[in-house]
């Protein structure tokens, strides 16, 4: 997720409240949230061109950006605008705020690089700052950070499983030079496609599920992965990643530490089968559940030390893959609706422009029984217009199946 130097991969996550409060409380909210976690008081250094985070106490605070808010769609514009501003000051921390300041609506954008921060990272930094910024008294717990991913593990691995996690390691990264092809990463615009289900529409889609025995996120899955076939043709692979939060495996990873490696399960639907809706979203979700569940947390840590970054990045850039879209669903959202001086009234889900060959990536999040999904590509690999087919599609196919399900019963 570092790329390199002159490539920037950030993750944007927004709020939008209710109310107001100063500049004073938000500086000093900041302040506090930086001085809790590690990775925000740490910057990018290279030794022998090999990145490492260097931790310092002497950084400069994380800086806030106030624009005057315009309209309800000026976050979308200024996510765009931070996906490409690198982080390369001298002496400045790997975060940013952006405020956009209205009387009574405002909206906070929190910016980190994807190389210190995962999607439940950035739920944490929010919820802290969103606590701080309401009491600005309320004191944050500290905790040190770690230097290896070896320090960081209490489990200890043997000679001989270390030797196979190396070999292993190394077969990945030869695979990925093999497959590595001759064409680069888009050189288009970077976008994203942003919509949400409303909280009557989710809870039809949640009783159906359990109706079906299957899940939220295999019954999404089955949804765009199904459109993606009925948009792309035969150019679809009818194949998802789906990142897994790593804390579900590595208790050393406490719930309000920030991490970025997230492992990944892949889920396919089979094209060749004449299946309803319901039973690939029922076949999903036991795969899922068997990927997930054979899933070594620590290992998985543990290989990745001994990736060859740059082979792996050199594939990413220049092949397609055989998946349509990463989908990550961050469910509901651990963020409180109501405090004392203000109100949350929506939050998007976080957006990233991948540098990637393929950039499909959807994320979804519940908050207040709403769904948020924004759906983030590059328009020389997907078309804007190919994107918000696949959305209709699948938004409709949800409907339909739903309201078929309710008839069924």
């Amino acid at each position: 997720m570092y790329v390199d130097a002159a490539t920037p991969l950030n993750c944007v996550f927004t709020v939008k409240i209710k109310g107001s409060f100063s500049a004073e409380k938000l500086a000093s909210a900041v302040a506090k949230v930086q001085q809790k976690h590690p990775f925000l008081r740490s910057v990018i250094k290279k030794n022998k061109q090999v990145p490492y985070l260097l931790f310092s106490n002497t950084l400069s605070e994380i800086p806030v950006r106030v624009v005057d808010r315009l309209t309800d769609e000026d976050w979308k514009a200024e996510s765009e605008i931070e996906w490409s501003k690198l982080f390369n000051q001298d002496n400045t921390p790997l975060a940013r705020v952006v405020w956009l300041k209205g009387k009574m609506v405002s909206e906070l954008l929190l910016v980190c690089p994807h190389c210190i921060c995962d999607g439940k990272s950035m739920v944490t930094l929010m919820a802290e700052l969103l606590q701080l910024l309401d009491h600005p008294e309320k004191k944050l717990i500290n905790y040190l950070p770690f230097y290896s991913i070896e320090s960081l593990l209490s489990h200890r691995y043997n000679l001989t499983k270390r030797w196979k996690m190396r070999f292993l390691s190394c077969m990945v990264s030869c695979i990925c030079l093999f497959k590595t092809g001759t064409k680069i990463s888009p050189a288009g615009k970077s976008y994203m496609v942003h919509f949400k289900l409303d909280k009557e529409t989710v809870d039809g889609l949640k009783s159906a599920c359990k109706r079906e025995e299957t899940t939220i996120q295999a019954m999404l899955c089955a949804a765009f992965l199904t459109s993606f076939m009925e948009v792309k043709g035969e150019n679809a692979h009818g194949q998802a990643v789906i990142p897994v939060d790593i804390r579900k495996f590595v208790p050393e990873i406490k719930e309000d530490m920030m991490f970025a490696m997230a492992p990944t399960v892949e889920i396919a639907v089979d094209r060749q089968e004449v299946k309803g809706f319901w039973e690939k979203a029922r076949a999903l979700k036991e795969t899922m559940n068997t990927k997930i569940a054979a899933l070594d947390g620590r290992g998985s840590l543990l290989m990745s030390e001994y990736f060859s970054a740059d082979k792996i990045v050199a594939y990413l850039k220049s092949a397609e893959g055989t998946h349509d879209v990463t989908i990550s669903n961050m469910g509901i959202l651990d963020i409180a609706e109501q405090y004392d001086t203000f109100e949350v009234e929506t939050i998007y889900s976080p957006t990233v422009a991948f540098p990637w060959r393929n950039p499909n990536t959807l994320i979804v999040s519940t908050f207040k029984g709403e769904m948020d999904f924004t759906f983030c590509s590059n328009n020389a690999f997907l078309s804007v217009q190919e994107a918000m087919a696949i959305q209709s599609y699948a938004v409709s196919m949800l409907l339909q199946e739903t309201e078929l399900a309710y008839a069924v019963q």
